[in-house]
């Protein structure tokens, strides 16, 4: 039995070897399939190609994190990565995460400025693999005699002054320096503005500019975190600097020398220097390089007034290139692409051309060209009627790929997407720019926190726009706070969402999250809760829920720490707290909120006091109608007497309140 079983599988595989091997052979002609086996000794085809099979598969050190993560979503319950370490310090508002972020980066700078500044008391590596940002760096200079070796470590270090005093005292001493240390040292000179860098593990807080692009839209600023290169744009260029000395110095300066002029000139803005140096380049019979051509193309709005002669300069440039055969690369478009954003109508005519010309040169766009396209063609501000059609054409060359960092401005894309989805109330493209962003690594490209929070800011507000509310929800849920904390704005949009398809019922909840995002002292968004919530009549439940939810907004009107007032009492604010909670049939609670009238001395309107008095007539509390004719009193009201006449036909009145009533309309007659 079991060796009959034996023969039968054997015959089987057989079989199955030689399907799958007639089948290999029919679909690729060329190749041949090494799948005979001991029963299958048919000789194998010939071919020209063999496909080998690796008996072993080597695999990278972090290949089983790699495949345990891939198994894992983002859980939008959790909170993020950076914070669940203390999962009791977690945030739970946008300024905790502000607070709890610069508190980690400013630990890990304090861990690295005492690793760097004693290094000595870190030298047992217990990491495996290696990790060198784990070990100290080496800071100081080793090499103390004046040599060329002493100036090429000073300038691997970026100390910018020492290596210049000791690049003079090699000059002083009669010692030659090579042409590669001293183009060295220019670049270094004309990359940090002739001054030594902030160091970056130096235990300080520092501010960093907002974002050049897009400035408009990002007006708040950032602080905890190291200079970035714009930062040094506010440094100018400075007369006969030590990068113009040393350059003066150069017997024979090679395009290197040049090229590090050059482009220092143009990143702090001394455009027209820039350009003579560039006639000075080509007076030595000298070629430019692609990074001299790079920075002239973007100085070149700066360097013309009129369009047409901004254009006309970067065309010349072009031609110059292929003149002296320096092929272009991806910087060299994007640089078209961005000043062509200076260049008004013209930028438009030119942008698709450029496109086509990189794609000719087989150059790949990446995400800063098509920013650059969209920014042309959709101004901030400007009206955006029948351009949807570029946007969509963007979208169809970008969706589905996975892009790598290849320009700075490449974390702009986003923004600038998705901005443009938001002006033009486009909610299909948004949702192909979001998904974009799962595709590979992609999301790496979104640029800082700042970045961040605008991008999902104006998603949210686009979503709470166009979508229904349960979609909303959906994304609501799942974004927030996992990976963005909406401002007061953004819940004011989500409250006018939840208005427009009458889902008040959702308002407590809303609270609630309003409160644990830090939210629940904004003035204005509360306001805007509290009208929404008094303006219709619900169900029992729902009405129940919604006078829970005012008693926990009024507790907010309170004094807070050391006294601070947190928010004030408007008259419309009472009235609203008031409604929603005789609507609830809450008429004690509503009676002591209508007391704070008096006590911030504001005015409650007549209609107010009109229902209050319907829903005291239901109970018959003859007393408290009184009293409410009191108040009115008291407030000068015109529609007192309206009041009283009510009182007097609606309630079975005793002698006393009948003489209180006649009191209170003699006092109203008198003052009127």
């Amino acid at each position: 039995m079991a060796s009959s079983c034996s023969r039968a599988l054997r015959h089987h595989a057989c079989k199955s070897s030689r399907i799958l091997r007639i089948h290999l052979q029919n679909s690729w002609p060329n190749r041949s399939f090494a799948l005979n086996s001991a029963a299958d000794q048919q000789p194998a085809v010939s071919s020209l190609e063999e496909i080998v099979i690796p008996k072993k598969k080597t695999w990278s050190k972090e290949a089983v994190l790699q495949a345990l993560a891939s198994t894992v979503n983002r859980d939008p319950t959790a909170s993020d990565y950076r914070f669940q370490d203390d999962p009791y310090l977690a945030p739970r508002t946008s300024l905790d995460f502000k607070l709890f972020s610069l508190s980690q980066e400013s630990g890990r700078n304090a861990a690295n400025y005492f690793i760097n500044k004693y290094p000595n008391y870190f030298q047992k590596d217990y990491a495996h693999p290696h990790i060198p940002c784990l070990m100290p760096e080496t800071l100081e200079a080793q090499i103390e005699e004046a040599s060329e070796a002493a100036l090429a470590e000073r300038v691997q270090l970026r100390k910018v002054k020492a290596a210049v005093d000791l690049y003079d005292q090699l000059l002083q001493a009669g010692t030659s320096v090579s042409l590669d240390v001293t183009n060295e040292l220019l670049e270094l000179i004309c990359f940090y503005g002739d001054r030594d860098p902030a160091q970056e593990n130096v235990p300080e807080q520092r501010t960093e500019e907002t974002p050049q692009e897009d400035v408009q839209d990002e007006p708040q600023t950032k602080r905890g975190r190291g200079p970035r290169a714009s930062d040094l744009l506010k440094a100018p260029w400075k007369e006969d600097n030590n990068a113009e000395r040393i350059f003066a110095h150069l017997s024979e300066p090679n395009t290197r020398s040049y090229s590090a002029l050059i482009r220092g000139m143009v990143k702090y803005g001394a455009y027209s220097k820039a350009f003579s140096t560039y006639t000075d380049l080509l007076n030595h019979r000298l070629t430019a390089d692609v990074h001299i051509f790079n920075a002239l193309i973007a100085a070149a709005p700066e360097a013309q007034e009129k369009y047409n002669e901004k254009w006309e300069l970067i065309v010349d440039l072009l031609k110059q290139m292929a003149e002296q055969k320096v092929k272009p690369n991806l910087l060299t478009f994007n640089a078209v692409l961005k000043a062509l954003r200076r260049c008004g109508a013209l930028g438009k005519s030119q942008a698709f051309p450029v496109i086509s010309e990189m794609k000719a040169l087989n150059i790949d766009p990446s995400l800063a060209s098509y920013s650059h396209v969209l920014s042309i063609f959709y101004k901030i501000g400007a009206p955006v009627q029948g351009q949807k059609d570029i946007l969509q054409e963007v979208m169809y060359e970008v969706s589905g790929k996975s892009f790598t960092s290849q320009d700075p401005d490449d974390a702009q894309f986003f923004i600038t997407a998705m901005r443009i989805c938001l002006d033009t109330k486009d909610i299909e493209q948004a949702y192909r720019v979001h998904e974009l962003l799962g595709v590979g690594e992609n999301w790496r490209l979104m640029g800082n926190d700042s970045r961040q929070n605008i991008y999902y800011a104006r998603f949210f507000s686009l979503l709470c726009l166009m979508e229904q509310v349960d979609v909303v929800m959906k994304w609501y849920r799942d974004l927030i706070p996992s990976v963005y904390y909406p401002s007061s704005n953004v819940m004011t949009d989500l409250l006018r969402a939840l208005d427009t398809e009458s889902r008040l019922e959702l308002i407590p909840q809303i609270w609630r999250d309003i409160k644990t995002l830090g939210h629940g002292n904004r003035q204005k968004l509360v306001e805007d809760l509290l009208a929404l919530m008094a303006r219709e009549t619900h169900s029992q439940q729902v009405q129940d829920s919604l006078a829970d939810c005012a008693l926990d907004i009024k507790s907010m009107y309170s004094t807070g720490d050391r006294g601070k007032v947190l928010m004030s009492w408007t008259a419309g604010s009472l009235s609203n707290v008031i409604s929603v909670l005789l609507a609830a049939h809450r008429r004690s609670a509503a009676w002591e909120t209508l007391k704070l009238f008096k006590t911030h001395n504001r005015v409650p309107s007549a209609d107010l006091l009109n229902r209050f008095l319907t829903c005291v007539k239901e109970s018959g509390d003859v007393d408290q109608a009184v009293e409410l004719v009191k108040i009115s009193a008291g407030f000068c009201l015109p529609d007192t007497h309206t009041l009283i006449q009510r009182i007097q036909q609606e309630f079975q009145l005793s002698e006393q309140h009948k003489s209180i009533l006649s009191d209170l309309e003699i006092q109203t007659f008198n003052s009127d």
